[in-house]
């Protein structure tokens, strides 16, 4: 129990045990489920390893080793030839798509504004066709006035002539009224006694 205890010390004291130590102690009194963070670490799936590490094994004769190097050199141009090819259809086919994705967008934006434009042009016609109706309601009106002003005035000027005329009929028939000179004496005291208000 003593011999390991210093071991255990001198374990202790060395920076990396103290870190592992921390960080452990940490986990375990910080957090109760596991972040996502290490969940993604519990769940990730490494690729299989290179064929070309561990693969060389060196031969004893240095042609021998020289050849199998151009070879290794060969196979990886091609395996770069092979994956510079994909990238260029991989780029070229998102090159492709975002293009598909450009024109549809700009084909929808024209498609709105073309949308706008018309009910712009619908609205601006319903609002002409109402101020259409709006003047010649009003012009009907100003149109009916104007004939009531003329039919008054008409009537107006008809009972003004009626008056005119009727004073003028009632002028003659008065004056036309010839009166004898025996009756002249007495229509005059009867006009002195029985004197009207003018």
């Amino acid at each position: 129990m003593a011999a390991t205890r210093p071991i255990f010390r001198s374990a202790s004291s060395s920076p990396s045990v103290k870190f592992v130590l921390a960080q452990t102690l940490r986990f375990k009194s910080t957090s109760t489920t596991p972040s996502h963070h290490n969940q993604h670490q519990l769940q990730h799936e490494f690729s299989t390893p290179n064929e070309f590490l561990g693969s060389w094994k060196p031969p004893k004769d240095p042609k021998e080793a020289e050849a199998n190097l151009a070879q290794l050199r060969r196979e990886y141009a091609k395996q770069v030839k092979e994956l510079r090819k994909e990238y260029i259809y991989e780029m070229e086919l998102h090159r492709q798509e975002k293009q598909l994705k450009d024109e549809a967008k700009r084909e929808a934006i024209r498609l709105a504004r073309e949308e706008r434009k018309a009910a712009k042009a619908a609205m601006a016609q319903a609002r002409a066709a109402e101020r259409k109706a709006i003047e010649e309601e009003f012009r009907q009106t100003l149109l009916k006035e104007r004939a009531e002003k003329l039919e008054y005035w008409r009537s107006r000027e008809k009972r003004v002539k009626d008056r005119k005329n009727e004073k003028k009929e009632l002028l003659h028939r008065q004056s036309s009224m010839w009166v004898d000179e025996q009756e002249l004496e007495k229509k005059i005291l009867e006009a002195i006694i029985d004197m009207t208000p003018l």
